[in-house]
């Protein structure tokens, strides 16, 4: 959540406990009580969407999609730089290992799914010119990991963009509940000066601290 949003999370926090101190003063099945548990709920969803929010933040990184990209693309290095040793006797080969440029994840993908069908026939020449015996397996398992990558970080962006607009849709309908809310607690506590001041202090929404904006300094005058 941004400063504005939790600013207002404060006051609604404040009200629930409002609510709480004196449910004793409305009748179980009031309309003041069944706002005062919106506002108790409210609080409940809020959290568990910026938990929502702050776990696709942590999931949302490149780094390991960036990772997998670089390992994907070592292998496939390895594979090529092999295919054009291969070639020397096997003329046309290296055509099938090119390793494409740029950053483009999909194509990078279909490449190496390329790579790994088109190696098995000559498997043996690879593993002759001391690639591992598993290199088309590691090549699979590299494809994989940067599919997961990719899923992951669509996954978490996803995430986000829900948490952030169910954070946005909640803090609109409490903020109209506090409006229904205000004039039954004025009207209950219309003669409780304490009380009242208690709820316009709980009920207040902070504003935004604003930034001085420094004074212009004023130039000295040129010599006469």
């Amino acid at each position: 959540m941004n400063d504005s949003q939790n600013r207002k999370r404060e006051t609604i926090v404040r009200v629930r406990d409002f609510g709480t101190g004196h449910a004793s003063d409305f009748a179980s099945n009031s309309l003041a009580n069944q706002i005062f548990t919106q506002f108790a709920t409210a609080v409940t969803k809020l959290d568990e969407l910026a938990a929502s929010q702050a776990s696709g933040a942590s999931r949302e990184g490149t780094s390991t999609r960036d990772d997998a990209r670089e390992e994907l693309r070592r292998r496939m290095d390895a594979i090529s730089r092999t295919a054009r040793a291969i070639a020397i006797d096997t003329p046309g080969l290296e055509e099938k290992f090119r390793v494409p440029r740029g950053e483009n994840d999909q194509i990078m993908l279909a490449a190496a799914r390329a790579f790994a069908a088109d190696a098995v026939p000559f498997a043996a020449q690879f593993v002759a010119h001391e690639l591992p015996a598993t290199f088309i397996d590691d090549l699979k398992a590299s494809i994989a990991k940067l599919e997961a990558a990719i899923g992951n970080q669509s996954g978490a962006i996803g995430d986000r963009v829900g948490a952030r607009a169910g954070i946005a849709a909640i803090l609109e309908e409490t903020m109209i509940a506090l409006r229904k809310l205000d004039p039954i607690i004025r009207n209950k506590y219309a003669n409780d000066p304490a009380t009242l001041a208690e709820w316009t202090s709980a009920s207040h929404i902070e504003r935004a601290p604003k930034h001085k904006v420094p004074a212009p300094v004023t130039p000295p005058a040129p010599p006469a």
